[in-house]
């Protein structure tokens, strides 16, 4: 969730020199314009990339016009008040600087949220004595696990053993939060879940009080009790990550590409179950949505990639995932123009629009692909990250093409439970820092993968890499989101190469039935299964919880085909 929210901010960003330039990951990347700013809505001159240096030199001279062009596309849109209001929530200073003497000197006074820059920390630290038990391993030397056991009485989410705390990698300064909740059923012998959201910069407590927790909060910031949470046959960690999301937070540099942020995931989970020793021989899934798509290819490639792990790895289940961005955005102009089984919500106008723009889209995400660096994937994303504006000044919801968007995030009860976890009662319930603000999603976290390239790049590999090591991937989708839609999934999945990718392809999508209900359709072979679920948007457990949870408690048990 947040990519369509992320991408305003993200047009707006690139239209000012020092929201452009980030060091050296978009050193190619030059600003061509007139001395300081003007108080009259004046736009930047020309963006232009130099591909004098490996590998953009590789590039066409059509490759290069077209990267050019998306670059420039996008800026002479954006004018400079519609700019300054949004970087003024993100930047130290409140007004631009028309007089500094270079375009560096601009980033660093006013792009302090960009990748490379230092945070300016306005989250204190934990102090990391009392009631936590501290957990240290030799072989992370850098990482230690802080830990406490909660009260079930005090919050009345759940009734079960739950732990709270944080991963500290004590020298950088980074703390993860995590919330754990037991089984409802038989927590020594049922699976483990770890949840991820997506974002990226969206905190995971959204999976767990807006999906598929325990409880929800309703708009009187009270608990509502789940009955169909997915810890009702499996113990589940919600796990906020990459740094400075949720009630994680940092004092120093934030990650800024799944590559790293799956290290400190990996030493999360090495001293998680270094605490719950009798953890270890229980099945272990990973699950998660929207951005997760990046996340948990990757995340599980580290875990069976590490020799010297202490547990092991039974599956993985994505929804709604953004897994292959060149691919899947191919789809939305399907899915909004009445071919993904709902109605078309655009013009006949914008629909041919769309089809020619998604072209260039494509094109833009091949050159990405091929020539993977900051200047080529930014401009990828700059582009096809458009191809939603038919929809948004519609106010149509791109998470549901159902309903539509009111405010920043579509649903009330994600700032229902942005309130509930900024209370000072639940921060000293769960122990997190008191000086720690909750932000359900973080821009500034979002922005730092965009523009380290990390959000165009396909992540189908490890989805690969994953099945030629028989471990199970389910890859699930609501039929009804637009920005991750089932038409996009189910395309890459057909594309994927791996051992037994003939044989996956032969099979056919069959009706899926939940309580002799047909609630969707499915296509397996082996421990690859892909789901269509009827009558959901992005977030699935929250619009089909009943069959969301029948679906997890039939994977969880080993039946991959989902029949049983």
């Amino acid at each position: 969730m947040k990519l369509q929210a992320l991408s305003a901010l993200i047009l707006g960003a690139l239209s000012v020199e020092s929201a452009l330039i980030a060091e050296s990951r978009l050193s190619d990347v030059l600003l061509q314009m007139d001395t300081g700013f003007s108080r009259k809505e004046e736009p930047i001159k020309k963006i232009s990339v130099s591909y004098e240096s490996e590998p953009l030199r590789k590039l066409d001279q059509k490759q290069r016009e077209l990267v050019d062009s998306a670059w420039n596309g996008i800026s002479k849109s954006y004018r400079y008040n519609t700019i300054k209001e949004k970087l003024s929530k993100y930047s130290k200073h409140e007004t631009f600087r028309g007089d500094s003497n270079s375009v560096e000197s601009k980033f660093k006074e006013q792009a302090a949220f960009l990748p490379g820059q230092k945070l300016n920390p306005s989250k204190g630290k934990e102090d990391k004595e009392g009631e936590f038990e501290v957990l240290n391993n030799h072989k992370f030397d850098d990482y230690s696990l802080r830990i406490k056991k909660s009260s079930p009485e005090v919050l009345g989410l759940d009734s079960v053993n739950q732990y709270t705390g944080y991963l500290d990698v004590n020298s950088l300064g980074k703390h993860f939060f995590f919330w754990f909740f037991e089984s409802r059923n038989d927590p020594e012998n049922d699976p483990v879940i770890l949840w991820l959201n997506g974002g990226p910069g969206c905190s995971s407590s959204t999976g767990l009080l807006f999906e598929l927790g325990p409880s929800g909060i309703n708009s009187t910031l009270q608990p509502v009790y789940n009955p169909y949470s997915w810890n009702s046959n499996a113990s589940v960690i919600f796990l906020d990550q990459p740094v400075d999301v949720g009630y994680s937070y940092t004092e120093q540099d934030a990650v800024t590409n799944t590559d790293d942020a799956a290290v400190d995931f990996y030493t999360f989970l090495e001293l998680f179950f270094q605490k719950f020793p009798e953890y270890r021989k229980n099945k272990f899934h990973i699950a998660g949505e929207s951005y997760a798509g990046h996340y948990i290819p990757r995340f599980a490639s580290e875990i069976i990639n590490r020799a010297d792990r202490s547990f092991e790895l039974t599956s993985v289940l994505i929804g709604n995932g953004y897994t292959d961005p060149k691919t899947q955005d191919q789809y939305i102009r399907p899915m909004v123009c009445g071919e993904g089984g709902y109605e078309q919500v655009i013009s006949d106008e914008e629909c041919k629009s769309l089809e020619r723009s998604s072209k260039n889209c494509e094109r833009l995400g091949g050159i990405c692909y091929n020539v993977p660096t900051a200047a080529t994937c930014v401009a990828a994303d700059l582009y096809c990250s458009r191809l939603l504006d038919p929809v948004s000044k519609r106010n149509i919801n791109v998470y549901d093409i159902r309903r539509n968007c009111t405010t920043d995030l579509c649903y009330d009860e994600m700032e229902y439970l942005s309130d509930y976890l900024n209370s000072d009662f639940v921060k000293k319930s769960v122990g997190a820092s008191e000086s720690v603000e909750f932000k359900d999603c973080n821009d500034r976290v979002g922005l730092n993968f965009f523009f380290s390239g990390d959000s165009r790049k396909p992540f189908t590999s490890y989805v690969s890499e994953l099945l030629d090591n028989d471990i199970p991937v389910l890859i699930y989708a609501g039929d009804k989101d637009i920005i991750c839609n089932w038409l996009g999934n189910h395309a890459w999945v057909l594309d994927l190469e791996y051992e037994h990718s003939y044989d996956f392809k032969r099979t056919t999508l069959a009706p899926w039935t939940v309580d002799g209900k047909e609630a969707g359709q499915v296509k397996n072979y082996g421990g690859f299964t892909f789901l269509r679920i009827y009558d959901a948007g992005h977030m699935v457990p929250f619009d089909q919880p009943e069959n969301s949870l029948a679906m997890v408690n039939r994977w969880i048990n080993g039946d991959y085909g989902l029949n049983k």
